[in-house]
């Protein structure tokens, strides 16, 4: 998550190019489950590690967007399982399943609101990139689940030093939230692969 203002498309971590290789490899072998759309959702706590990987991940597969969902979210007060789910579903899944080009709402850090829509194509592999993007209303069309994973203090560290001190309390606040929405939405346990997001890397096992 990225909430100052910019966004910054590196939340800290590593994107090791075995690994990058290893979910590409099981993108490309899986099937469409959104209409003709392979959709890919990186989720798992703020500061894992989830943006550069992303990121490595859509250049590697160099077919379609990556979708962050510091854009979607409304704001910090933001609930992340089914009601982030069915806008998620409303504004993209919906059309692409059809065939249809989806579009979404831009939300605004600075100014605390939506901004503006943006248009998304139903390109052949869409990334989805933050917490609550592979909640259970969502990761059903989904055709690959990777779940990224750093310990609390890292992660609270690279969000406090990204977004500043003035913003810690809102830090503390989220981390307490997404646990809660990860523990009931059982998001970890549903992953297809899950990345240690302190050095990039597949757990063995």
């Amino acid at each position: 998550m990225t909430h100052g203002g910019a966004r910054a498309r590196d939340d800290g971590a590593m994107a090791n190019s075995t690994t990058v290789d290893r979910i590409e490899s099981l993108v490309r072998a899986a099937p469409p489950r959104c209409g003709a759309v392979r959709v890919v959702c990186v989720d798992g706590p703020a500061g894992s590690g989830k943006t550069t990987l992303a990121g490595a991940l859509a250049d590697a597969l160099d077919q379609g967007p990556v979708i962050h969902m510091d854009d979607l979210y409304r704001g910090w007060a933001q609930e992340l399982g089914p009601e982030l789910a069915t806008r998620v579903g409303a504004w993209l899944l919906d059309a692409w399943e059809v065939g249809l080009p989806g579009r979404h709402l831009r939300y605004d850090w600075r100014q605390a609101r939506y901004t503006q829509w943006i248009d998304v194509e139903p390109a052949p592999i869409v990334v989805l990139e933050g917490c609550g993007s592979a909640s259970a209303g969502i990761r059903r069309r989904a055709s690959l689940v990777v779940w990224v994973q750093a310990p609390h203090a890292v992660r609270l560290a690279r969000g406090v030093a990204r977004d500043g001190e003035s913003l810690a309390p809102e830090w503390h606040r989220w981390l307490e939230h997404e646990e809660a929405h990860f523990r009931t939405d059982g998001t970890r346990a549903a992953a297809d692969v899950i990345v240690d997001g302190t050095t990039g890397l597949i757990p063995p096992g």
